[in-house]
C-alpha cells in the first residue's frame, strides 16, 4: 500500500512539475527571420574564415513554424506577435484582439507579470512598434502608437528598452508626453550611453531608450552603429537588471532584420542577424549558470523579402564573402547619394563609382553591361521630382531610393542572394529552444502554439 502511495505521490509530483513555469524565460523574435536570413548569416561567418555556426542554430530543440494570419496566408507583425504573446490567431494590423475586436487576450507577458515575475521587452526598432507592442497592448489598430505607449506604461512592467517612441505626444502633437506620463508612474527614463552604462540598481522600473536613433526612432542597424549600445548590450543589461528570487519572463526582438530585408539589403540583413544572435548568446551564458530554471525559446515572426541563397547568374555558386565590403546599410546610404547628388546635380554614374566602390565594393570592372544601365536608370530616375508610381517602378525600387535599392541588389545578386519580394512572405520560420521544457518546441506547429505552451506553463 506504502509502495502505491509513493508512485502515486511521484506521478503527482511529475504530473505537476511538468507544467510549472521555468523560473526565467527568454522569448526571442528575429523579425522578418527564416531559415534564409539565418543561413545567410552563417555562409557569411563561413566567407570570413569563422567556423561559427550561429547560438541559436545550435540550441537543442528545433521546430518548423507556420505564420498565416486570420485573414491572410501572408501575416503582418501585428497579428504574428498576437500569436506569439497570446496563442490566438487575429487580422493582419491587430494587436491583441480578436478578429471582430470585441475581445482582447492577455499576454503571456501580462500572466507572467500576475505571477510574481519580473518582466521586460526589448526591441531594436521603436518599443511601441507592432512586435514589442504585442506583449503589453491591446488595439485595433497597431497603427495606435500613443494608445499603444500609454498601455505601456499601465502594465507596471519592469523594463522596456532599445528603440524609442513614435508618437509621445499623440497624432496632433497635443495629448500628455507618454515620457513625463511614465515618470510620473514611477519609471526612470534612460537616453543616453553614459547613464545607460551606469544602470545598475534592481528596485526601479527602467525605459531605455538608445541614444543614436534613426527617423524612425530605431536603433541603427548593426552595420552602422558606432559606440552606442548592442541589442546584445541591452539584452545582458536587462539579464542583470531583471535577475530575482521570483525569476522573469523577457522578450527580446530582433526589429531591423525586417527592415533591411524589406529594402532587399542582404548585407544589412545579415549584420542585424549577427546581432541578434549575440543577444541570444547572453541569454545562453545565462542559461549555462541556471539550466534548471531556465527555457530560451528563439523564432521568427515571419519571412521578409523572399530571401534565397542562389541567384540565375550565379547558378550553382555562392560568393557571400562578398558582402563583407558592403560597410554601411542602404539608409545611410541615401544620405550619402543625396549628399552628392544636391552637391552635382547633373551626377553621372562616373561620378558615383567612387562611393560604390568605397561602400560596397564594386569597382568598374565589377560591373557588366547589364549592371551599368540599371545603375544608370537608377540615378536617371532618382532625379525626378516625382517618380511615376507604377507596377514597373515598383517592381524596380519597391518605393526604396533607385540606385540605393539598385546597388543592393547588384552587389546581392554577384554574391549568389535574390529576392521576391518588397513584403513579407507566408514560408514558415524556424524555431529553436533550450532548457526547461525545450521539447515543447521540437516539431512542426502553428505560432500560436509558442504563445499557448508559454502560457500553459503560467497557468499550471
Amino acid at each position: 500500500m506504502k509502495k502505491i502511495l509513493l508512485s502515486l505521490l511521484l506521478v503527482t509530483f511529475i504530473l505537476t512539475s511538468a507544467f510549472s513555469a521555468p523560473k526565467y524565460v527568454f522569448l526571442f523574435i528575429g523579425d522578418g527571420m527564416a531559415l534564409p536570413q539565418i543561413k545567410a548569416a552563417e555562409l557569411y561567418l563561413e566567407s570570413v574564415g569563422s567556423d561559427k555556426r550561429l547560438i541559436m542554430t545550435s540550441l537543442e530543440a528545433q521546430g518548423m513554424t507556420t505564420t498565416q494570419s486570420a485573414d491572410s496566408f501572408i501575416t503582418d507583425s501585428a497579428a504574428a506577435g498576437t500569436a506569439l504573446a497570446t496563442g490566438h490567431k487575429t487580422n493582419s494590423g491587430v494587436i491583441c484582439m480578436n478578429t471582430t475586436l470585441t475581445e482582447t487576450y492577455k499576454t503571456v507577458a501580462e500572466i507572467a507579470k500576475e505571477n510574481g515575475k519580473k518582466v521586460g521587452i526589448i526591441s531594436s526598432v521603436s518599443i511601441d512598434h507592432a512586435t514589442p507592442a504585442a506583449f503589453y497592448a491591446h488595439q485595433p489598430s497597431r497603427k495606435n502608437y500613443y494608445e499603444i505607449g500609454m498601455e505601456m506604461i499601465s502594465t507596471g512592467f519592469d523594463l522596456y528598452g532599445g528603440g524609442a517612441l513614435l508618437s509621445p505626444k499623440g497624432k496632433k502633437g497635443d495629448q500628455p508626453d507618454i515620457v513625463d506620463e511614465a515618470i510620473k508612474a514611477g519609471y526612470k527614463v534612460i537616453d543616453n550611453q553614459v547613464d545607460f552604462e551606469k544602470l545598475s540598481s534592481k528596485n526601479e522600473k527602467v525605459i531605455i531608450f538608445n541614444e543614436a536613433l534613426d527617423g524612425a526612432q530605431a536603433m541603427q542597424y548593426e552595420i552602422d552603429r558606432q559606440t552606442e549600445f548592442s541589442l546584445a548590450d541591452l539584452t545582458e543589461k536587462a539579464i542583470n537588471l531583471l535577475d530575482n528570487e521570483n525569476g522573469f519572463f523577457m522578450m527580446v526582438e530582433g526589429g531591423k532584420i525586417d527592415w533591411a530585408a524589406h529594402a532587399n539589403d542582404a548585407g544589412t540583413v545579415i549584420h542585424d542577424t549577427l546581432a541578434f544572435d549575440d543577444a541570444v548568446a547572453k541569454a545562453v551564458e545565462f542559461y549555462n549558470s541556471h539550466p534548471k530554471d531556465t527555457l530560451i525559446v528563439v523564432t521568427g515572426d515571419h519571412e521578409t523579402g523572399g530571401l534565397t541563397i542562389g541567384f540565375a547568374g550565379t547558378q550553382y555558386s555562392t560568393y557571400v564573402d562578398k558582402i563583407e565590403k558592403q560597410t554601411l546599410s542602404f539608409q545611410n546610404f541615401d544620405a550619402v547619394y543625396s549628399h552628392l547628388l544636391a552637391s552635382n546635380p547633373n551626377l553621372t554614374l562616373n561620378d558615383l563609382l567612387p562611393d560604390l566602390e568605397k561602400y560596397f565594393g564594386l569597382s568598374k570592372k565589377d560591373l557588366n553591361d547589364m549592371d551599368i544601365k540599371k545603375l544608370e536608370t537608377a540615378i536617371s530616375d532618382s532625379k525626378k521630382a516625382k517618380l511615376p508610381s507604377t507596377e514597373y517602378t515598383y517592381l524596380l525600387y519597391g518605393g526604396y531610393n533607385p540606385v540605393s535599392v539598385t546597388v543592393t541588389h547588384i552587389l546581392n545578386q554577384k554574391s549568389g542572394i535574390s529576392w521576391t519580394t518588397y513584403s513579407h512572405t507566408g514560408v514558415p520560420v524556424a524555431t529553436f529552444a533550450q532548457g526547461v521544457y525545450s521539447s515543447l518546441f521540437n516539431g512542426y506547429y502553428d505560432n500560436t502554439d509558442i504563445g499557448k505552451n508559454l502560457i500553459n506553463l503560467y497557468n499550471n
